[in-house]
């Protein structure tokens, strides 16, 4: 009865990780509409505002000037949808594909300096920096309990190894 709770849980989170990495790589493609989208939500004057004036007015400069650059966006979200498919794998037998939760709580961890980094060396403010981090928070609190889960799954299907191996042969009387 826990082995099934615990795969449904399982399985109900990582289907929202699926989902939600797998739409998170669609939103990169229409990124002209929805910065604009954006900029009617918030004051034009505000910090936020302007970085995403500032993100637009570069998104369309770069698509007359380089639209071969926007190849890179293509690739993010292929990216994504890879990601979102490799999760299946946990999805379908969790204890055997623990290791892509391992994969995935690595990768949320790995944000942190990286965006730190990168947000940097790029001249990304640091509040956005947060907002990029803020993805591997989410993640990180989506996997671990599906990582725990499975650890309890391997304890126990352990314990009845152990039990059934350990139980003394006794010869059938004749």
């Amino acid at each position: 009865m826990r082995q099934n709770t615990n795969i449904r849980f399982i399985r109900r989170r990582l289907a929202f990780f699926i989902v939600a990495l797998f739409l998170s790589g669609l939103t990169v493609l229409p990124a002209e509409s929805e910065l604009r989208f954006g900029l009617g939500l918030v004051p034009a004057d505000s910090t936020v505002g302007a970085w995403l004036r500032t993100l637009l007015e570069a998104y369309i400069d770069m698509r007359s000037d380089a639209p071969f650059l926007l190849y890179g966006y293509d690739w993010l979200a292929f990216a994504h949808f890879v990601l979102a498919a490799l999760f299946i794998g946990p999805w379908r037998d969790p204890v055997r594909n623990r290791w892509v939760l391992e994969f995935g709580l690595g990768a949320c961890i790995a944000i942190f300096p990286f965006a730190f980094i990168a947000g940097a060396v790029r001249g990304i403010p640091f509040w956005w920096q947060l907002v990029d981090c803020s993805f591997g928070v989410v993640g990180f609190a989506v996997l671990w309990p599906c990582y725990r889960r499975v650890q309890q799954l391997e304890a126990d299907s352990l314990t009845r190894k152990t039990t059934v191996h350990e139980t003394p042969l006794v010869p059938l009387a004749r």
